[in-house]
């Protein structure tokens, strides 16, 4: 069966995370994504972290299920092979900073005068205008000042603390490929194409706000402890637990798990708000009663009272885990080029219209002819096109 989105191309001028990553979830859906690239060395994210065949494991999995392209938009004819290109196109997605793609003459008023219902869609770090907006930035940048590190700061020490993987530009993703999706609902429904616009610490905020940022949302009112306060990590005799409980049940399910009658008597506990306060001192006792006990049996006494509880994983961990293994969450191929590859299948399930991953990412330019041949442009043109440097 076909994807949700079979017959939606997709140009990708975006480099990086918080674009691949978006049009990789539009792929896993069927869209016909066309990852164009500057010829050479393309996308910078093709050369950091664990290496083979000279590309990225993490570029090999937000760039699969993607075609190849190279175009060097400056050379002779480079731009106007773009925009010929762009005539097949539904969506462009581009991640330049603010004011490059306007400079070159592919920015939106230019390919809207050649697909007036042309979706596209523009990724910044601070937006398009603003005392930042023209500044670099990767995704730790935006983390502090988002309020992401502040979150997560020590609670002893105050020293704010980065996410250790790239929030913000995964945020920035997601919200990338809603926007996508809804813009293409838009204009399914006759409201034409459009420009859609998304910064990372725009993204970033909102994914933060609900929970992080709770005393800052009612003006005026007497600020409580975070909801973060709930949460609790524990070592035990041979790993670590997370558990949290909120509603009074699991907090005397909690206290029978671990044999605290007088934790579970103490009136100042009796109600959500008034342990919220004390739960420096409810985890500190819980803590040290779990310290005493091994992983699987500090799991099952939680289970048992319902408590929502789980093993701390690992990296390694994961490949493991009975949940993951049993929702056959971790797919494996053997790739004639790349060898074998692991990596999480999709995470939408549709009953009719399954996503899927159909191929590798693919080298720099590797279907040019392809391509371009699709869009009309003869051997010769391909020749001349190719004498001229376009493609690198």
């Amino acid at each position: 069966m076909a994807g949700a989105l079979q017959g939606i191309r997709i140009l990708d001028l975006s480099t990086n995370v918080s674009g691949p990553f978006a049009t990789g979830i539009l792929g896993d859906m069927g869209a016909d994504v066309i990852k164009l690239e500057e010829p050479g060395a393309g996308d910078i994210g093709r050369r950091f972290g664990p290496m083979r065949e000279g590309m990225a494991a993490s570029f090999t999995v937000m760039n699969r299920n993607k075609r190849g392209a190279s175009l060097d938009l400056h050379a002779d004819g480079g731009r106007e092979l773009f925009l010929r290109l762009v005539k097949t196109a539904d969506v462009i997605v581009q991640n330049f900073r603010p004011g490059v793609v306007d400079r070159i003459g592919i920015g939106y008023d230019a390919c809207r005068a050649v697909k007036d219902d042309i979706i596209y869609v523009s990724i910044s770090g601070y937006g398009e205008t603003g005392p930042l907006s023209a500044d670099r930035v990767y995704d730790p940048v935006i983390q502090a000042v988002s309020g992401f590190m502040g979150v997560q700061a020590d609670p002893v020490t105050g020293m704010p603390i980065p996410v250790r993987h790239i929030v913000c530009d995964k945020a920035a993703a997601m919200t990338v490929a809603q926007g996508v999706l809804a813009a293409l609902f838009a204009r399914e429904r006759g409201n034409g194409g459009q420009h859609v616009k998304i910064a990372m610490l725009d993204a970033g905020l909102a994914y933060l706000w609900s929970d992080a940022m709770s005393n800052y949302t009612y003006i005026g009112t007497p600020h409580l402890p975070e909801i973060s306060a709930l949460l609790n990590v524990a070592r035990t005799l041979d790993g670590y637990i997370t558990f949290i409980f909120i509603s009074d049940n699991e907090f005397q399910g909690m206290c029978r798990a671990l044999s605290l009658p007088d934790v579970a008597a103490n009136p100042q506990y009796a109600e959500p708000v008034g342990r919220m306060p004390n739960m420096p001192e409810i985890s500190r006792i819980a803590s040290a009663e779990i310290a005493r006990l091994t992983t699987d049996d500090i799991v099952a006494r939680f289970a048992k009272e319902q408590v929502p509880c789980a093993k701390i994983n690992l990296r390694a961990d994961l490949l493991n885990d009975p949940q993951i293994v049993h929702n056959e969450l971790l797919i494996e191929t053997d790739d004639p080029v790349m060898g074998k590859v692991r990596f999480p299948r999709p995470a939408i399930q549709f009953s009719k219209t399954p996503s899927s991953v159909r191929s590798m990412a693919p080298k720099v330019g590797a279907h040019n002819d392809e391509v371009f041949t699709e869009i009309g442009v003869s051997a010769d043109e391909l020749a001349t096109l190719k004498a001229k440097g376009v493609f690198g």
